[in-house]
């Protein structure tokens, strides 16, 4: 096995939720903790499932989070504020490690109810295609999260990512719209794919990515991987099984409540 980083990115400047790596949950326990610690466990518990094991890291500009993780002994890496995105970030992440990883993976720091066997599977997903800049996941949208899509669009309010492949599971399209695309208050005849906040990346590949510079789809869709696709990087897939709880991503305040509920249905799923 290939020496793997799992680097969680994590910004105060949020658009649409502010300081989210800071803001609060409410876990299983009935303890609050900030949203970022949440994501370092499933980053955590994903690298102790690898082959290998992996090593886990925190890329932020900011000193706030930096110094909250830092006294919950997770280790951090300072990365510049100029960074556009989250593997922007990861890129510049590389240059601070003491030995470069064959493989990085990138756990956004939004993501906290990812399963380690998606990023198990994201890996080798891109150790199966030597031809691969970068692989991604995505899972079948249940009908409540689909629902819940559904419900951010009528509100006006951006919501998840979707995805669409080609047959031999390369990426040919991500978008914050519901794609292809679902009348309101009907189901899907296949499901529409939710794309997961979750990237392996060769070290080659983000080093092309920041070469190449901002993407005009990457910037109206608001979606960092549509730059690997107009640079002609190759992306793969990673077909997952949608796990016992739904997929949600910390993207708006109102996910919050939404949030807490799944890492309760989380807890009891892994305590069978």
């Amino acid at each position: 096995m290939p020496g793997i980083t799992i680097i969680i990115p994590a910004r105060l400047a949020s658009t649409r939720f502010p300081a989210k790596p800071l803001a609060p949950l409410t876990g299983p326990d009935g303890v609050r903790r900030p949203a970022i610690a949440y994501t370092w466990a499933a980053a955590t518990a994903a690298a102790a499932a690898l082959p290998g094991g992996a090593r886990c890291v925190i890329a932020t500009d900011d000193a706030r989070i930096a110094d909250l993780a830092t006294d919950q002994g997770m280790a951090v890496v300072m990365t510049p504020p100029d960074c556009l995105n989250g593997t922007e970030r990861c890129a510049a992440a590389l240059a601070s490690l003491e030995d470069a990883p064959d493989i990085v993976v990138n756990l956004q720091g939004d993501a906290p109810l990812t399963p380690p066997a998606m990023v198990a599977a994201v890996v080798a997903r891109l150790q199966a295609d030597a031809g691969l800049a970068m692989a991604t996941a995505v899972v079948p949208a249940t009908p409540s999260v689909l629902a819940h899509l559904q419900a951010d669009a009528v509100a006006g309010r951006v919501g998840g990512t979707t995805a669409v492949c080609a047959r031999d599971g390369r990426a040919l399209y991500f978008s914050k719209s519901i794609i292809p695309h679902v009348a309101p208050g009907t189901q899907p005849a296949e499901p529409v794919l939710l794309h997961v906040g979750l990237y392996a990346y060769r070290p080659t590949a983000l080093a092309a990515y920041v070469a190449a510079g901002p993407a005009p789809l990457e910037l109206q869709e608001g979606l960092e991987q549509l730059r690997f696709l107009d640079a002609g990087l190759p992306v793969g897939v990673a077909g997952c099984p949608a796990p016992a709880w739904d997929m949600i991503e910390l993207n708006n305040p109102t996910d919050v409540p939404l949030i807490e509920a799944q890492l309760a249905v989380m807890h009891a799923a892994r305590s069978q």
